[in-house]
């Protein structure tokens, strides 16, 4: 499966581009992954709840910045190992078959949950995690609003499908650093749009 894809250079840049066209080499495993200090849907401390420490710090600062406006986040799912993606995208496809799969889910290697730089969020409760109905919540409201202050944009915007190749996924957040957050944020561009 990997052959199909151009390997990124530099996997550890915090603007690494990871997509449909470009994977991590094999095995690649961020260096400094951490549990940030926010809360999560689930009180388990495993994979799923870590992030690269750049990454972590500045979601830390996102959450108690929304806190303070009434805005109550909660982590779903971060890092993911490639092994981790490979066991959930074989699960899509065995239920969606693999050209549907491929809307929602990355082909293992093309992750951005691998990166440790990815996080999908909702609110404290939870109730719309990873799902449609997040687009409608004030949760959702105030991460498009602000989620570039902290470096982090919304990965999967609506409208962008054709371009970054999944579907809307107002969840799903990435961290690039707030200059480029802003500029891709005053701008309305995705990742791809920025770099291709």
């Amino acid at each position: 499966m990997q052959q199909e894809f151009l390997t990124v250079d530099d996997p550890e840049s915090i603007t690494v581009l990871v997509n449909k066209k470009y994977a991590f080499p094999e095995g690649y495993e961020p260096k400094d992954l951490v549990y940030p200090n926010v809360p999560f849907i689930f009180n388990e401390k495993i994979e799923k709840r870590m992030m690269r420490e750049e990454a972590a710090e500045y979601l830390e600062n996102m959450f108690n910045a929304a806190n303070k406006q009434n805005i109550h986040l909660a982590g779903v799912s971060a890092y993911r190992s490639s092994q981790t993606q490979t066991t959930l995208f074989n699960n899509y496809v065995e239920r969606d078959g693999i050209e549907k799969a491929k809307t929602y889910s990355a082909v293992p290697g093309t992750s951005e949950h691998q990166s440790g730089l990815a996080i999908d969020v909702s609110g404290s409760d939870g109730s719309c995690a990873a799902d449609d109905c997040f687009a409608n919540t004030e949760e959702a409201a105030w991460l498009e609003d602000n989620a570039h202050k902290y470096g982090y944009i919304i990965r999967f915007p609506k409208d962008k499908e054709k371009i970054t190749g999944y579907q809307y996924e107002p969840w799903h957040i990435r961290y690039v650093g707030v200059n480029l957050a802003t500029e891709l944020y005053n701008n309305g561009l995705t990742l791809e749009e920025y770099f291709e």
